[in-house]
């Protein structure tokens, strides 16, 4: 492989969170009708050569994981499911991405099936978490400001 194709190509909808530590994206390859084996692929290699040490997928099926695998990036899969279990599995979430940022080499991608108020809140949610903010109002907009897009009622349901 050779050119520029031989750097990947960055997955739709990438967003640094945290500067140069967590970003976030739509699932690599797509989601659901319109996810394409050779756009993973690519990506997937444009998430290698650019220093992400993990993956953290938040679908809730297990796709992309072997995929992962076969690729060499390390993962976590913890999958939000429905509104109700929410609140157990930010716990896990959050303490695993706070577990891998503790450490100053990481550089993490967070992921879900889709690039939307979901995955919005729960990254607005890890701000609060972290004590990167201080109030909830404030998580939102610095997420709106980072990602250009205005988070839903969905989203501010998806921390507590």
């Amino acid at each position: 492989m050779r050119g520029r194709w031989a750097q990947g190509l960055e997955p739709r909808y990438f967003h640094w969170i945290i500067k140069d530590r967590l970003a976030a994206c739509e699932r690599p390859g797509g989601f659901a009708r319109n996810h394409r084996k050779v756009r993973r692929q690519e990506e997937l290699i444009w998430i290698a050569a650019h220093g992400f040490t993990h993956v953290l997928s938040l679908l809730d099926s297990p796709h992309n994981l072997r995929a992962y695998e076969e690729a060499g990036i390390a993962y976590a899969h913890v999958p939000i499911g429905r509104h109700e279990d929410l609140p157990r599995r930010l716990h896990e979430i959050y303490a695993t991405l706070a577990e891998w940022l503790d450490d100053p080499s990481e550089r993490i991608l967070v992921h879900h099936e889709e690039f939307g108020d979901r995955l919005l809140g729960i990254l607005a949610g890890y701000l609060l978490y972290a004590g990167l903010v201080r109030e909830g109002p404030h998580a939102v907009l610095v997420v709106e400001r980072i990602t250009e897009r205005q988070m839903g009622p969905e989203g501010v349901r998806s921390w507590p």
